[in-house]
């Protein structure tokens, strides 16, 4: 992997990691379409530059995230039930990891989702609190996202609207969740995979994570005006848009696949 090639790839996930468009499908695309997808240090790098990401909403919302213990505690909750899947079910998501059909295959039925969840959820303007069982029912729509292409940002934000909350304060939450969740993902695949690092990839990972934690900061500003003016149907339409370009490749012959 190039520098050229990694901060490609670190631009993608910053824009694509709070947006409900699927970051690690982007990913999975970008580096398929640039021929890196293949190498063991491009899955690594896709995963260890999510803690740029993770950063950013510590420093936006730093004094919101360093708040009460029942806060941490909700957050906690929330984590469970990825955690607990997420260990039990590691091998077969790396497995979907490797097929470019099912990310396609989840831009499209998410976008067809995210199009009519502003009518199905009845948003609203008014924030409440958020409880420890609407925590948890967050955190099991966040589980849909282990499916690649699903997104992660938009399983918990739809998740959170299902519980009364508004866009943004669903939105915020699935901000704050995002934290131990990918943090506990990164952590897990680096301790698995840190000596396969070699002494030059090192620049390669710390020029990744800074432009990721750059470009997902200005990123998460930008959708949350966006999502309390407008709304999901935006990106409905573009998850739609570009799971049938990527299955008209496919079918055409192309090749995507992760080998």
């Amino acid at each position: 992997m190039t520098i050229w090639q990694a901060i490609i790839l670190a631009i993608v996930e910053g824009i694509t990691e709070f947006l409900p468009v699927s970051s690690t499908g982007h990913m999975i695309i970008a580096s398929s379409f640039m021929g890196i997808s293949h190498l063991e240090f491009t899955k690594m790098f896709t995963v260890n530059i999510q803690f740029g990401a993770i950063l950013s909403v510590v420093v936006l919302y730093w004094k919101r995230f360093f708040q009460s213990t029942d806060f941490y505690f909700k957050l906690f909750v929330a984590f469970l039930p990825a955690a607990v899947l997420g260990f039990l079910l590691n091998d077969f998501i790396d497995s979907m990891l490797e097929n470019v059909i099912v990310v396609a295959i989840s831009l499209l039925v998410g976008g067809i989702v995210l199009l009519f969840i502003d009518r199905i959820a009845n948003d609203t303007t008014r924030e409440r609190e958020i409880s420890y069982f609407d925590a948890l029912k967050i955190g099991f729509f966040q589980c849909i996202a282990m499916i690649p292409g699903v997104s992660r940002s938009a399983s918990t934000i739809i998740g959170g609207m299902l519980q009364g909350l508004s866009r943004k304060q669903a939105a915020e939450f699935s901000f704050f969740l995002a934290v131990p969740t990918m943090a506990a993902a990164g952590g897990y695949k680096l301790l698995k995979t840190y000596d396969t690092i070699q002494a030059s990839d090192i620049q390669t990972l710390l020029i990744g994570n800074l432009v990721a934690f750059v470009v997902a900061m200005l990123a998460i500003k930008f959708f949350i005006n966006f999502l309390t003016k407008y709304g999901f149907k935006v990106f409905g339409y573009y998850r739609i848009i570009l799971g049938l370009v990527l299955l008209a490749l496919l079918a055409s012959g192309y090749k995507l696949d992760i080998v």
